[in-house]
């Protein structure tokens, strides 16, 4: 089989982080990983530092990349506001395809990575379950227009593109905003240090609504899936594990990995009631011999907020992708274990 050459973009996220590892597992991809750290080159895979808010820049970065195959999109910059999310996100991506498309002419598929704010799940209680079908809300959401662009851009083209709708994503990434598991593993380890019990901190009916999740592996392997499977061109795809619960039966479930009792939820700001927990932070890492993790790249407090306070049924049908060939499935419970484990395995947590 002809090998392919993989740019992708967001590179050091948990999303993208594990979609280079799933590349480098299956074989015959040759993979170039976009981010604005860099990173250490490793066998098939290389590392470009790049500011893609620097149209010129990334331009020239991106000139030699003459082999790319596909483009997997997965790069954020957060905003204060939702409207200020549209600007940076959109020419990022803008900048990308433009500096791509004209020296990559092999160019078959460009990924794209979404979520559930194309169907409002972040502005209140939304139509559940989501289906791709559903009709737009009121703008602004750079989603929705990073979706305009490409499927102006693809007219005519001999690329296609895919669009990728992940719930909230799990998996292993430190120094990324949207990582839930690591939110709750940093926060139970606290818990545990602190001899309390774990409470949730969330909402009350955030506590006993519907969620599902997606495992990044599981979102990794679909997303290839969708880049080289032709019957996929030009389509949007929910992916989840394929389960829902509620954390009102999860949440005891995770705190017996940690050993804890749990106690009612009590609602509080993560933000706020971590913000004085550096110092917590660095004698766990000095007692339990961790790896010397910045407090600072431990966990988005912020983004467990976010998600703690979805007092409404956070689902979506995922049958499209099942009915075009994508029959993985991840049991949730299990994959928090796992993330888990893993973490306490590499030293990051106790």
């Amino acid at each position: 089989m002809e090998r392919k050459t993989a740019l992708v973009v967001g590179a050091r996220g948990v999303i993208g982080g594990n979609l280079i590892d799933h590349l480098e597992q299956i074989g015959g991809w040759d993979v170039i990983g976009i981010s604005r750290r860099g990173g250490a080159d490793a066998g098939p895979v290389r590392h470009l530092a790049v500011d893609l808010l620097d149209r010129e820049a990334t331009a020239e970065r991106l000139r030699g990349l003459s082999g790319v195959t596909h483009v997997f999109y997965a790069a954020y910059q957060d905003r204060p506001t939702w409207a200020e999310l549209v600007a940076p996100n959109l020419a990022m991506l803008t900048n990308v395809v433009d500096a791509i498309e004209p020296v990559a002419p092999g160019l078959e598929h460009i990924s794209l990575m979404q979520g559930y704010k194309v169907y409002g799940a972040h502005l209140g209680p939304f139509a559940t379950p989501a289906k791709e079908s559903d009709p737009g809300h009121m703008p602004p959401e750079f989603n929705v227009d990073q979706q305009s662009f490409l499927e102006r851009r693809q007219r005519g083209a001999a690329w296609s593109w895919s669009a990728l709708r992940p719930s909230v994503v799990a998996g292993i990434g430190l120094g990324n905003p949207m990582n839930l598991a690591m939110v709750i593993a940093v926060y139970a380890s606290m818990s545990k240090e602190l001899g309390i019990p774990l409470r949730f901190p969330g909402r009350p009916g955030a506590y006993t609504s519907l969620i599902e999740m997606t495992d990044a592996g599981l979102l990794a392997r679909a997303t290839v899936w969708a880049a080289t499977t032709s019957s996929s061109r030009n389509e949007a795809y929910n992916i989840t594990n394929g389960d829902l619960f509620r954390w009102s039966s999860m949440w005891p479930r995770l705190a017996e990995f940690f050993d804890l009792d749990v106690a009612p939820p009590l609602q509080m700001s993560l933000q706020d009631v971590m913000a004085d927990k550096q110092p917590l932070w660095e004698a766990m890492i000095e007692r339990h011999g961790l790896v010397a993790t910045p407090y600072r790249d431990v966990s988005s407090w912020a983004f467990g907020d976010f998600v703690f306070g979805w007092d409404y049924d956070v689902i979506a049908d995922a049958s499209k992708a099942r009915r075009a060939g994508f029959h993985e499935y991840v049991d949730t419970e299990e994959m928090f274990l796992r993330i888990f484990q893993d973490l306490r395995d590499r030293r990051l947590i106790p």
